[in-house]
């Protein structure tokens, strides 16, 4: 069974920097999937905020082009989002997220069927 567990998330002054990561076990290894970070506000459905595909490539949110990098590190099976240049409104539950597909974009992954728990990411002002 597919499970993803992140870990990071914390509270950081506007400017500031996080790096969440995202570990995914329990799939078969020979299985390519693209792999995203998404985000929650209060009352508000989930949005993507970057993606990384099966092979790498990798595509973001108008947001937080220029200060947020995807990446993975396929023999750690780990996720990772280095977020920079932290704003207010990037306060929100961040969740990572995985499907077996190999080129999807943050534009047409819409509903992954694999989810981490989500991690809290909060920048004051």
């Amino acid at each position: 069974q597919v499970q993803l567990a992140e870990s990071g998330g914390g509270s950081v002054e506007a400017g500031g920097s996080l790096r969440l990561s995202c570990r995914i076990f329990g799939y078969t290894y020979s299985r390519k999937f693209s792999m995203a970070w998404f985000r929650q506000y209060p009352g508000e459905v989930r949005e993507g905020v970057a993606v990384i595909d099966a092979d790498g490539k990798t595509s973001y949110a108008d947001s937080v082009k220029g200060r947020f990098t995807v990446s993975r590190d396929n023999a750690k099976d780990t996720l990772y989002l280095q977020m920079n240049s932290l704003k207010p409104e990037d306060t929100a539950i961040y969740y990572c997220a995985a499907e077996f597909r190999l080129d999807l974009t943050v534009a047409t992954m819409t509903s992954p069927p694999y989810w981490g728990q989500g991690t809290q990411v909060t920048v004051s002002s």
